[in-house]
């Protein structure tokens, strides 16, 4: 058995207070109910030594609140790259003078059911649902019993919870900006996805947002894209194989990959078939996954902002608490930017370059 835990009674007999004194000074009221300084000092300085420490359940079932938040998850903890969602809610939180407890379910909808009601148990102040890619989920009963956020998810049903989401259409703009200012108009070849919208690994929303935002810039620019290539993971394998078909038929001028592990794979077809990147070849990708600052030449990509969707989590379960307070609203879909890293994976084709007369004319032809 461990030792007895220290009360706010053993505190008081030691400084020779009341208790009521040492719970209005440890509360932080000391100076608001002109206890003297000296008392204050004693005893704080008398509580340390004890190693008396408040009981934070207790004191929400008083206040009302508990200075934590849940963050349940299905695999984000245990993700390498999207565990920074999990430290951006963290730090958030810590400003703000609160806890970040965590909770991973492995996907299984019995055990996010009892994270749920656990962390309800415990009176935190809010919970984050996470999702480690961006998908729709069910959402699970009771989470909109208090201030709750969706990170990465959008709920597959109606549900009052606000959700919040990389700016996936922004990010398939910018990747189709980037060709197009480099002077890409013909040879462009999409891995992944497409070539309709419907196109796309099951559950993902990402793939599919990403493919709007193409569409919308390379229409624009009056570029076709000659072939789309959908493939159900996407994996470096995925890449390397759909690469190698793409090959068979056609002299591509720019891929445009879904992630990173497919540019991987991607690059590898290219290199066997001796074809280098950028100069014969143009690759864009998505995600800013370690592969991009790996291979080389280094990788252009759009990053996933994995830090600053935790911290925006935490910001809008603040605002959600707020305006559960003052009355019952709409929910909401919040975006957060993804920034461009760019490599030197994209030729400007615009540019005067020695191999200019030797590229082979491309014709619109496309696949699945």
């Amino acid at each position: 058995m461990g030792r007895r835990r220290v009360t706010l009674a053993d505190v008081a007999k030691a400084t020779g207070v009341s208790t009521t004194t040492v719970s209005l000074v440890l509360a932080g009221r000391g100076a608001e109910l002109r206890i003297s300084d000296d008392v204050q000092r004693r005893v704080r300085s008398t509580a340390q030594e004890l190693g008396y420490r408040r009981n934070t359940l207790s004191v929400g079932l008083r206040t009302g609140h508990t200075q934590t938040i849940g963050f349940v998850s299905d695999t984000v903890a245990s993700s390498l790259l999207a565990g920074n969602m999990i430290k951006g809610a963290m730090e958030a939180a810590h400003q703000r003078g609160f806890m970040l407890f965590c909770g991973e379910s492995g996907g299984d909808p019995d055990v996010e059911r009892a994270l749920v009601e656990a962390m309800h148990d415990r009176r935190v102040d809010g919970i984050i649902f996470a999702a480690m890619y961006t998908r729709t989920v069910a959402v699970p009963e009771g989470l909109d019993d208090g201030p709750a956020v969706l990170l990465n998810a959008l709920p597959a049903a109606y549900s009052s919870v606000p959700s919040v989401l990389p700016d996936e259409v922004e990010a398939g703009r910018a990747a189709a900006r980037i060709l197009v200012d480099a002077g890409h108009r013909e040879g462009v070849h999409l891995v992944g996805a497409g070539p309709g919208l419907d196109d796309v690994p099951p559950n993902s929303i990402a793939a599919r947002e990403r493919l709007i935002g193409m569409r919308q810039v390379f229409d624009a620019a009056g570029v076709e894209v000659v072939s789309a290539h959908q493939c159900p993971k996407w994996m470096p394998e995925d890449g390397y194989d759909t690469t190698r078909e793409i090959l068979r038929h056609h002299r591509p001028r720019a891929l445009v990959c879904l992630n990173d592990r497919l540019a991987f794979g991607a690059y590898q077809a290219l290199a066997e078939a001796a074809l280098s990147v950028p100069d014969d070849v143009s690759v864009v990708s998505y995600d800013d996954h370690p592969i991009a600052s790996w291979v080389r030449p280094r990788l252009t990509t759009i990053a996933l902002p994995h830090h600053e969707l935790g911290a925006k989590a935490v910001e809008v379960l603040f605002a959600a608490s707020e305006r559960r307070r003052r009355a019952k609203s709409a929910p909401v879909v919040h975006r957060v930017p993804m920034s461009v890293q760019l490599g030197a994976s994209v030729r400007n084709v615009s540019a005067p370059s020695r191999q200019s007369g030797d590229r082979a004319s491309v014709h619109a032809h496309k696949t699945k």
